[in-house]
C-alpha cells in the first residue's frame, strides 16, 4: 500500500511532468513560424520531419521500456493506431499551414480549444455517449469565440481569402485531434499509452512522405533551421509526449487536461514577445470564450466522475 506522503509526492511530481510537457509544446507554432522566415519549408516538410525526427526516439523508449512485447500487436488494434498516424498526419500539416496563415495565436487558440468541444460532440454521435448541457454552451462558447478570435474588420480580397483559409485549416487541425483523442480511447488500457503514440508517429512520417515528396520536400536548411526542426522532433515531441505520458500515470485525467492549457498560453505568450503577435480587445474576449468552453468541460466532466452512482 502507497503511503500517503508518496502518493501527494508522486501528484506533485506528476503535475510538473505534465506543465513541462505543455510548455515544450507550447513552442512548437513559434518554432514553425521561425522556420517560414528564416526557410523555403512547406507545412508538409515541416510535418513529415517533425515526425520523422522523434519516431526513433519514441522507438528506443518503446523497446527499452516494454521489450519485444512492445510490437506484438493484433492486426485490428494495428489499424487503429495507423489511423491515429492519418489523423497526426493531417493535424500536424493543417497545424502548420494555418500557423503561415494567420499566425501562432489565432491557430494554436482555434485548434487546441475547439478540440476538447469536437471530441465531445464526436463521443456523442459515434460513442453513443450523452450529449449534455454542459456540453451544449461550450459549443456555443468555442463557436462564438471562434468568430471573435477572428474578426479583422471588412477585410477583402487576398487578405480575407488568407485568413478565411488559415481558419478552416485550423478547424480542420482541431478535427485531427480530436479523431487521436477518439481512436486512442478505443485501446485505452489495453497497451501502454507509448505504444499507439509511438505506431502512430511511425504511420504519420511514412503516409505524409509521398505527399510531401509530391509538393517538393524541403530539403536545404541553414543551420537554424536545421536546429528548428531537431528541436520540433526531439523536445516539443519525442520528450514532451514521454513526460505527459509519464506524468498523467500519477494525475486525474481532468486535471492532466486542465493543466495542458499552459500550452497555448505558452503559444501565445511566445508569439507576442518574439512576433509582437496581438489579438486586440475582441479577439481577447474570444479567446476567454475559447478557455470559457473548456472550462465548462473540465467541470462537466468532473462532477459526473464524483457523482455517486444511481
Amino acid at each position: 500500500m502507497n503511503h500517503p506522503i508518496d502518493s501527494r509526492a508522486d501528484a506533485r511530481s506528476g503535475l510538473l511532468q505534465i506543465v513541462l510537457a505543455a510548455i515544450l509544446w507550447g513552442t512548437v507554432g513559434v518554432a514553425t513560424k521561425y522556420l517560414f522566415t528564416i526557410s523555403s519549408a512547406n507545412a508538409l516538410s515541416i510535418g513529415f520531419f517533425r515526425l520523422a525526427l522523434a519516431t526513433p526516439v519514441l522507438l528506443a523508449t518503446c523497446w527499452y521500456l516494454l521489450g519485444a512485447r512492445a510490437f506484438r500487436i493484433p492486426a485490428g488494434d494495428m489499424r487503429y493506431m495507423v489511423l491515429i498516424g492519418v489523423a497526426m498526419a493531417f493535424y500536424q500539416v493543417s497545424y502548420f499551414a494555418a500557423i503561415a496563415r494567420v499566425g501562432v495565436a489565432i491557430a494554436v487558440l482555434i485548434t487546441l480549444c475547439t478540440a476538447p468541444v469536437l471530441v465531445s460532440l464526436l463521443s456523442a454521435l459515434l460513442l453513443r455517449e450523452r450529449l449534455s448541457r454542459a456540453v451544449l454552451a461550450a459549443l456555443v462558447c468555442a463557436l462564438a469565440g471562434t468568430v471573435m478570435l477572428v474578426w479583422v474588420g471588412p477585410a477583402t480580397g487576398a487578405v480575407a481569402q488568407q485568413t478565411l483559409t488559415g481558419i478552416v485549416l485550423a478547424l480542420g487541425s482541431a478535427c485531427g485531434y480530436s479523431l487521436i483523442a477518439l481512436f486512442s480511447r478505443t485501446l485505452a488500457g489495453r497497451y501502454h499509452p507509448l505504444q499507439p503514440i509511438t505506431v502512430g508517429f511511425a504511420a504519420g512520417a511514412l503516409i505524409l512522405l509521398p505527399f510531401a515528396l509530391a509538393a517538393g520536400l524541403v530539403v536545404t536548411y541553414p543551420p537554424a533551421g536545421w536546429a528548428v526542426l531537431l528541436h520540433l522532433g526531439l523536445i516539443p515531441t519525442a520528450l514532451a509526449y514521454v513526460l505527459f505520458l509519464a506524468g498523467i500515470r500519477h494525475t486525474t485525467a481532468t486535471v492532466a487536461t486542465i493543466a495542458t492549457l499552459i500550452e497555448p498560453l505558452t503559444s501565445t505568450t511566445l508569439a507576442w514577445l518574439l512576433f509582437g503577435e496581438r489579438l486586440g480587445p475582441l479577439g481577447l474576449l474570444g479567446a476567454l470564450l475559447l478557455l470559457g468552453a473548456i472550462g465548462l468541460l473540465y467541470a462537466d466532466s468532473a462532477r459526473r466522475t464524483q457523482a455517486p452512482p444511481e
